[in-house]
C-alpha cells in the first residue's frame, strides 16, 4: 500500500533542521488543504505541489515543505526514485504574484532574498541527491515552476504541458537556477530569446528543444510517468547514482577527468552484488533482481 505523509508547514527549512521535523506519518488520505503532498510506493517518492486553485504557485509553506520532502527522500534508503508534479492542470506557475505585490507595498526585498536562498537549496539538493529526480510536467510550468522542472534530472511531459520564462513580463529576471539550466539545455541564443520574450513554449516544441525528454498523451500521463519511475526504482541503485554523478561531471568536466572517473567507478561497481546479479541474469536470460545492498544511501 502507498505510504502517505502530511507535511508540517511554516518554520525555517535550513540545512541544520532535520527533515523529520517537517514530516509526520499520515494514516488517511491527504487533506486537500495541504500545500504539498508526499507519498511513497514501490520505491518511488511522489511529491505533489497542491495549490491547484492558483496553478500551484509557490508559497513559503510549499518552498519549506519541498525542501523537507526532498531531504526525507534523499535520506530514506528505501526510496530509489523521486517524482515532482503538480495537482490539477498545472505543474507550477512559479511565484505567487499577489503575495509579491504585498511585499512591494511593504518595501520588503529581504523576504524575496530568503525565498531565492531556499530555492537554491532545493536545486542543490536535487543535483546532489544520489537518486534520479523526475519532473512530471502535467501542465503549465512558468517562471520558477519552469526552472524547478529544468533543474530535475529527467523531465517527462504531458501533451497539455507548456513552459514560459515569464519573469520578464513582471519586470524580473529568472531564478530557481534558470540561467544555468536553460542555457545548458538550449544554448545561449535560444535561452536569451525565451527569457527576454517570456513566450509560451507548447509541449511539442518543448520536446523538440529538449525541455521535455519524453512526451506522453495526457490521459495516460500519470500512469506512464509512474511506470517509468518504478522502472528506475527497480534498477541498480548504486549504478544509477554513479550515472547521475558521471553525467553531471561529463557536462562540466574535461575528458581526462571523465575517463578517470569511469575507471575508478567501474572498478568499484564490478564486484558489487548488483553487477554480479545483472551479469548472471543476462546469461540465464531472465530479468535481474537488484537488491537493497547496492542502494545509495
Amino acid at each position: 500500500m502507498p505510504s502517505r505523509v502530511k507535511l508540517a508547514t511554516g518554520g525555517d527549512a535550513s540545512g541544520s533542521m532535520r527533515a523529520s521535523e517537517f514530516l509526520k506519518e499520515r494514516l488517511s488520505v491527504a487533506d486537500q488543504a495541504e500545500p504539498l503532498l508526499y507519498e511513497t510506493n514501490d520505491g518511488v517518492a511522489l511529491i505533489t505541489i497542491n495549490r491547484p486553485k492558483v496553478m500551484n504557485a509557490f508559497s513559503d509553506e510549499v518552498r519549506s515543505a519541498l525542501f523537507a520532502s526532498l531531504s526525507e527522500a534523499a535520506a530514506n534508503g528505501s526510496i530509489r526514485c523521486v517524482v515532482i508534479t503538480g495537482a490539477g492542470k498545472a505543474f507550477s506557475a512559479g511565484g505567487d504574484i499577489a503575495n509579491m505585490v504585498a511585499l512591494q507595498d511593504a518595501d520588503d526585498a529581504r523576504t524575496i532574498a530568503a525565498r531565492i536562498e531556499i530555492a537554491g537549496k532545493v536545486m542543490a539538493l536535487i543535483r546532489s541527491m544520489p537518486k534520479p529526480v523526475i519532473a512530471a510536467v502535467n501542465g503549465a510550468a512558468a517562471g520558477g515552476g519552469m526552472n524547478l522542472a529544468l533543474g530535475c534530472d529527467i523531465r517527462l511531459g504531458s501533451t497539455k504541458s507548456f513552459f514560459s520564462e515569464a519573469f520578464v513580463k513582471i519586470g524580473l529576471i529568472p531564478d530557481w537556477g534558470g540561467f544555468h539550466a536553460l542555457t545548458r539545455i538550449v544554448g545561449t541564443s535560444k535561452a536569451m530569446e525565451l527569457m527576454m520574450s517570456g513566450d509560451r513554449v507548447e509541449a511539442n516544441e518543448a520536446h523538440r528543444l529538449g525541455l521535455i525528454d519524453q512526451l506522453f498523451d495526457a490521459p495516460q500521463f500519470h500512469q506512464r510517468t509512474m511506470a517509468f519511475a518504478r522502472r528506475l526504482a527497480a534498477g541498480p541503485a548504486q549504478a544509477l547514482a554513479r550515472i547521475k554523478e558521471g553525467v553531471y561531471l561529463g557536462a562540466s568536466g574535461v575528458a581526462a577527468d571523465v575517463v578517470a572517473y569511469e575507471k575508478a567507478v567501474q572498478s568499484e561497481l564490478f564486484l558489487s552484488s548488483d553487477a554480479r546479479e545483472g551479469m548472471r541474469a543476462f546469461l540465464q536470460k531472465r530479468l535481474p533482481r537488484f537488491g537493497d545492498t547496492g542502494a545509495a544511501s
